[in-house]
């Protein structure tokens, strides 16, 4: 998970402040609150008493945090919509537990443009390594088809630059600027690991099935102010776009084996595993069905890490995670002294004892 990416503990201040910003992660109970963040959610609800009242998710990259608006809800409401920056002022407070912002003023900034670097979370790797890396493990393929294809995406350079800037997914893993590469490259360095353990798994096909598996999520995801869904992203989705993706590489490529090219495409259509979770076919070959378990792995790992990172309960419990439906225990496991490491073995002492110099 990542957590916090690199760069969010440095102060960063805006035309519309002169004081540092206030990173979410940083609030605490009791903190007054004034500067710039971006509206992910809005709703407008009333109260018992008949008042209107404005419920927000504001942002920043390092996190998110319920607001309220209780006061002239109706005034301000037309003032903006989800997914513009507002200037905020107010105070942080705690409802049940969680750090909940009460908000007394909001502002639309007149300077519109602003940097999106602030409200967009980045991988904390470093991008050009990642993809020199992912070159590297990609270059050990030996089957020529498979290396043209790969050779295709990798050297169309408007492919390259939306792969390695895309987020892997909207919320739940590698959801931030570089993610899809993270994830790629960990799902192709953990495949070369499953191919020694289990030889009688395609090497090639292993390491092409894990670079394509999510290439859709280019075209499935827009990313400026926030992560969300385009238009084609909703209505076809990652999977049915990675393999339009294929195809186009495809017919450039002439006498491209049609078995090979159908188990690769298998590769992409079945990555999810169950239909249930959005796969249109399940896993029907070895390679496929090994994908699949990897792919679920980097996936829950990256998005249980950052859940229990961002946690903000107190005790040794995190809040309930509705994923994966149950709590989790913090803190990391305490490290066993190793035997002899903090003082005289047993042997040294008895050398001492028994020894017969006076």
């Amino acid at each position: 998970m990542g957590g916090v990416r690199a760069g969010t503990n440095m102060a960063t201040t805006t035309k519309d402040e002169r004081q540092p910003h206030l990173w979410i992660k940083d609030l605490k109970e009791e903190d007054r609150i004034k500067g710039l963040y971006l509206v992910r959610v809005k709703k407008v609800g009333t109260t018992k008493k008949g008042s209107p009242f404005l419920s927000l998710t504001l942002g920043d990259r390092t996190g998110e945090i319920e607001a309220k608006v209780w006061e002239r809800a109706d005034v301000l409401s037309p003032l903006f919509s989800e997914g513009d920056v507002i200037h905020v002022e107010g105070y942080a407070g705690s409802y049940r537990n969680q750090i909940q912002v009460t908000l007394s003023d909001l502002k639309v900034p007149k300077d519109r443009k602003v940097n999106p670097d602030l409200f967009l979370e980045s991988s904390a790797r470093d991008v050009t390594e990642m993809m020199a890396a992912l070159r590297k493990v990609l270059k050990g393929i030996e089957n020529h088809f498979i290396k043209s294809l790969i050779e295709k995406f990798l050297s169309d350079r408007r492919f390259v630059q939306s792969f390695k800037r895309a987020p892997a997914a909207k919320n739940f893993h590698h959801s931030y600027l570089g993610g899809l590469l993270e994830h790629t490259l960990s799902v192709c360095q953990m495949s070369r690991y499953i191919i020694e353990h289990y030889p009688e798994l395609n090497r090639d096909v292993m390491l092409a099935g894990a670079f394509l598996h999510d290439i859709g999520k280019i075209k499935e995801l827009h990313f400026e102010r926030k992560i969300d869904y385009t238009d084609e992203g909703r209505l076809l989705g990652h999977i049915v776009l990675g393999v339009e993706l294929m195809d186009e590489k495809l017919m450039a490529l002439k006498d491209f084996p049609r078995e090979l090219a159908l188990r690769l495409k298998h590769l992409i259509l079945s990555h999810h595993g169950q239909f249930e979770f959005g796969s249109p076919k399940r896993p029907k070959f070895l390679e496929a069905y090994a994908l699949h378990l990897i792919d679920d792995l980097d996936a829950k790992m990256n998005g249980l890490s950052r859940f229990m990172e961002r946690d903000r309960k107190e005790g040794d419990w995190t809040d309930f995670n509705r994923l994966f439906e149950r709590y989790f225990l913090k803190g990391k496991i305490p490290e066993v002294e190793k035997k002899g490491e903090t003082g005289s073995s047993e042997d040294d002492r008895q050398k001492v004892l028994f020894s017969q110099n006076p």
